[in-house]
């Protein structure tokens, strides 16, 4: 079998938990990698390079952007983001499953140079209990959770063009969920050709072998 790693791209409404997610299924499972982005963005109080994020300028933001070395990449309130793609390959071939936690646009774009690359979108089981764990944080103004719901009503158009549709309602279960078909996913048939390929040269063979 292909021992290779898996691309999973999550994305998910602000609210989701995807980032609660993301946590306790790398706590409880060590084969995944949680892909580190690249920003222009000066790091916060705490943040470590290597860690949180890449910290670039923007000049060597723009080199990356213009050698083709990031997957994907966005602009958001004057600062770049984008995922590093020496960083995403070299933990493939180490055979982890590396997880991109990233927005629709970033995904489809993910998607598209990379067509194997596994979707999962994360949603609560409904509309009031999103806006009840936006309202929970205790962080937001009214008119900033209204802003986010919102953009989940649009988001919520792309989400046809993901893979798997992840319910977050209880997060252990869901983190075990999320792993029983990324593992599903290393069973699948086109990801196994080589394997494949061996097989039928080996019964080849010893057909060849009797007569």
């Amino acid at each position: 079998m292909d021992n290779k790693g898996i691309l999973i791209v999550v994305s998910g409404f602000s609210g989701s938990g995807k980032g609660t997610l993301m946590k306790v299924l790398l706590e409880k499972y060590n084969n995944y990698a949680l892909s580190i982005s690249a920003t222009t963005r000066k790091p916060r109080e705490g943040e470590v390079e290597g860690v949180h994020y890449f910290y670039k300028s923007v000049e060597e933001f723009e080199k990356m952007i213009a050698k083709d070395e990031l997957i994907e990449y966005a602009r958001y309130v004057n600062n770049y983001y984008g995922t590093p793609r020496n960083y995403v390959e070299s933990q493939l071939n180490a055979g982890k499953d590396v997880i991109l936690e990233i927005e629709i646009q970033g995904a489809l774009k993910v998607k598209n140079k990379y067509p194997e690359t596994l979707l999962l979108f994360v949603t609560p089981p409904d509309a009031g209990t999103l806006e009840r764990r936006l309202v929970g944080r205790g962080t937001e103004t009214p008119d900033v959770i209204k802003s986010r719901m919102l953009r989940a009503a649009e988001e919520a158009d792309g989400m046809d063009a993901y893979d798997y549709l992840i319910v977050n309602d209880d997060i252990e279960e869901c983190r075990d969920e999320v792993h029983r078909i990324i593992q599903s996913e290393h069973c699948r048939c086109s990801r196994n050709t080589e394997f494949m390929n061996q097989i039928k040269e080996e019964l080849r063979g010893n057909l060849k072998g009797e007569l």
